[in-house]
């Protein structure tokens, strides 16, 4: 009996957000390296053009879009205009991320909106829309990059805990949803990465601990290359001397 064969990406279309810097950069460059149409969405126009740019020479097209996730009318025309581009958004990858590292009681309201806004109802924003357009061809894959900010807990992050617990969350529930029409959803729970969102913060830190966004970014290719019939809804990946992580 011969193995099960993968999914090709090649052809397909990803919308990408956060997708001008770290993760979502390295993503988009794996994917369009394979074949995959790719837009690039970032609060940060410029960053989103720079690396669509540079994937010129990729076999799949690759376009820059400015996006605010927050924004729900700006979320829906994203969507439509990748679908009236490409004719459908077969993978959307949940990648834009914040975080406000103080303590708890000089956390102020409006930086736990801005986490919560982006972290959590950005991803709820482009899954709703998405999933629609996903749930009526049958087909379609949402993956939310997570964070072991949703398994353990430290300080001075009140508000990316509360986020990432809470993407988690949704991740699980719109699995159990989607399935039932033929839609695969998955939570990858990335650990330290050596992208701005660790360095620029903390600059102290050792790269060594942490991994390359490109492995992350490979953990992505595997979940959305599984045969036909089957989905992983949440999957792990640490850098060897993850110090979040037992």
């Amino acid at each position: 009996m011969s193995p099960p064969v993968g999914k090709t990406l090649h052809g397909s279309t990803a919308l990408i957000t956060g997708g001008g810097s770290g993760l979502g950069a390295e993503t988009s460059r794996l994917l369009a390296s394979l074949g995959t149409h790719v837009v690039v969405a970032d609060i940060n126009g410029e960053a989103a053009q720079r690396v669509a740019e540079s994937l010129s020479d990729c076999p799949g097209t690759t376009v820059a879009l400015q996006l605010d996730i927050t924004d729900a009318g700006a979320a829906e025309e994203a969507v439509a205009t990748t679908e009236k581009r490409f004719g459908g958004v077969d993978i959307l990858i949940n990648n834009a991320g914040v975080d406000r590292t103080v303590p708890f009681d000089e956390l102020s309201v409006d930086e736990w909106d801005q986490v919560l806004n982006v972290n959590l109802r950005g991803a709820f924003l482009m899954s709703h829309f998405a999933f629609r357009g996903m749930k009526e061809r049958g087909c379609g894959h949402i993956v939310n990059i997570v964070s072991t900010a949703a398994r353990r807990t430290w300080a001075n992050a009140a508000a990316y805990h509360a986020s990432k617990w809470g993407l988690l969350g949704l991740s699980h529930a719109l699995h159990v949803e989607a399935r039932e029409v033929g839609v695969g959803v998955t939570a990858l729970i990335a650990g330290g990465m050596r992208t701005p969102f660790i360095m620029e913060r903390f600059p102290d830190t050792d790269p060594g601990v942490l991994q390359e966004p490109r492995n992350v970014a490979e953990a992505i290719r595997f979940v959305l290359s599984q045969p036909s019939g089957t989905v992983i809804p949440e999957l792990m990946v640490l850098p060897m001397r993850e110090t979040s992580w037992p």
